[in-house]
């Protein structure tokens, strides 16, 4: 009380006498911000105490006006890029006095300077997904209106994600364009990959979004500050120890990316599984990469990505490399005379080894082998998870809507085929 007292009476002596005589005529308002920005009040619930600032600002109020002293003030705070979320502290002598939290951009109202002491401040620390967090401190008492944070990209992006699943095994691979720093954490009913200092796109998040399999229910990605954490949620029937968790690094020269691959491996029926697909490769027959079949083939190849299908399909090291490399050989058997044909023209037996490892360079050209990797992931899953195989087979780093359309589009022509015999 005895402090509003003297600031009152200081006002009362100093602004009717000269503030008339220095006022001059008033000056043009600046452009009212958008009525849509948040405010924010961040004025501290208690005021510091009674010092000589509160006798020099009525002195100060001579040149700058009573209102620069007396009245609450707004500071602008904006962030590039706009829309991060923002953690607000005001701080007195390094003791909290207030925090709230805002998105960018904000306007934070302050309290009149002649109210904030020497030592209070406005802290505002910034972070947006993909970028690094960033913390500012700004006098209470200052004479700026805006502020801006420029917000620095995180050291590496997860720019695509893929995931893999065929007879019973999952792998999921993660790649940037920096070598990766990863942890992996084992724990309840899945694991967890926190991937350090690493943001992630847009065509990563959508991959992610669906991604499901008979082990995995879902993969959840979630940006904890500066971390990526990806979360593996196992499926009700899958117990912590039925799978083993393995983790490697590899390096892509064609598109120069770093990738590590986590590996879900079941501890038992192995040999169960590689049963399962000779049955299902022996049932392929020739009716099944021929006719009507080949246009589902045919608009397949022409909705997917060429590159990546080419990618997907090559020998590159992944558990699926014996599957497919089993289901180039039951092609040969079932094609006439024992030759693969490719769209360029070329023709291989896939029962000389030589001319195998040729095929499977070019697997994504052979005329019929689309056609019998579906077949042959009919043979394999259940209904539920053979669209899911299919594209693991064959885009995998595609997300799980847009890979839906393709095989819809297939499908439709495939269809009008059949109507048109």
């Amino acid at each position: 009380m005895r402090r509003q007292v003297i600031v009152a009476a200081v006002q009362a002596i100093l602004v009717p006498t000269f503030g008339l005589l220095l006022a001059g005529p008033p000056r043009a308002e600046e452009e009212s911000l958008d009525s849509e920005i948040e405010v924010v009040d961040m004025t501290p619930d208690e005021a510091p105490k009674l010092g000589v600032s509160h006798l020099t600002s009525g002195f100060g109020a001579l040149f700058k006006g009573p209102g620069h002293y007396y009245t609450s003030h707004e500071i602008l705070v904006e962030t590039v890029p706009e829309g991060a979320f923002l953690d607000l502290f005001y701080v007195r002598a390094n003791f909290q006095k207030r925090f709230e939290q805002a998105e960018s951009p904000v306007r934070v109202m302050l309290p009149p300077r002649a109210e904030s002491g020497k030592r209070d401040a406005l802290r505002v620390r910034a972070f947006a997904e993909g970028y690094r967090q960033k913390t500012v401190t700004i006098k209470a008492n200052t004479s700026e209106e805006r502020v801006v944070i420029e917000l620095d990209p995180l050291p590496n992006e997860l720019q695509s994600f893929a995931h893999q699943y065929f007879g019973g095994r999952t792998t999921l691979v993660f790649l940037t364009e920096e070598p990766l720093t990863f942890r992996v954490q084992t724990g309840g009913q899945g694991a967890s990959v926190v991937l350090t200092e690493t943001g992630r796109s847009a065509a990563a998040t959508a991959a992610m979004d669906g991604t499901s399999s008979p082990i995995l229910e879902e993969v959840v990605g979630q940006q904890l500050g500066e971390d990526l954490l990806v979360k593996l949620v196992f499926t009700g029937a899958t117990k912590p120890g039925d799978v083993d968790i393995r983790s490697r690094k590899s390096y892509d020269a064609a598109r120069d990316l770093h990738s590590i691959s986590i590996d879900l491996v079941p501890t038992s029926e192995k040999e169960a599984t590689v049963k399962r697909a000779l049955a299902a490769l022996e049932k392929v027959r020739r009716s099944d990469v021929t006719g009507c079949n080949l246009e589902f083939e045919k608009s397949l190849r022409e909705n997917l990505d060429g590159g990546a299908l080419s990618r997907a399909l090559a020998p590159s090291g992944s558990f699926t490399d014996p599957y497919v490399r089993a289901a180039m050989r039951r092609l040969g058997k079932v094609s006439p005379g024992g030759v693969v044909v490719f769209t360029d023209g070329s023709r291989y037996d896939p029962a000389v080894m030589i001319e195998l490892e040729a095929s499977l360079i070019q697997a994504a050209d052979a005329k019929g082998f689309l056609a019998l990797l579906r077949r042959f992931v009919d043979g394999m899953e259940q209904q539920s998870y053979r669209e899911e195989t299919l594209r693991s087979l064959l885009a995998p780093e595609l997300d799980g809507e847009a890979f839906s359309k393709v095989v819809e589009i297939a499908r439709s022509s495939e269809q009008a085929c059949l109507a048109r015999r």
